[in-house]
């Protein structure tokens, strides 16, 4: 019997019903970033973004194109100060709907 489940299916489940929840990891990314640990905040928005709209609709809202996102937002991904501050102002301002 497999008890386990797919962890981006219960973290949209959870954001799907949870506003506060998506706000938690929306807080999480930024003290990541700001306490120097911007791979796990990377993935923490990313797992954010799929929560909610997801890339295309990231890509229309910043005018960024999507894979450029999707690369950004990688453990590996190294977005630009200027990008960042789009993707949470993104976020932040309810255009991805987080916030009920």
């Amino acid at each position: 019997m497999n008890l386990t489940r797919d962890y981006k299916q219960t973290v949209t489940e959870r954001v799907g019903r949870d506003p506060a929840f998506a706000k938690a990891l929306l807080d999480e990314a930024a003290t990541l970033f700001l306490d120097g640990e911007p791979d796990t905040a990377r993935l923490v928005l990313r797992d954010l973004v799929n929560a909610t709209v997801g890339f295309e609709a990231l890509a229309e809202m910043t005018h960024k194109p999507s894979k450029s996102l999707h690369r950004m937002l990688s453990q590996r991904g190294n977005p630009s100060m200027d990008n960042l501050s789009e993707i949470f102002g993104a976020i932040k301002k309810g255009r991805v709907r987080i916030f009920v």
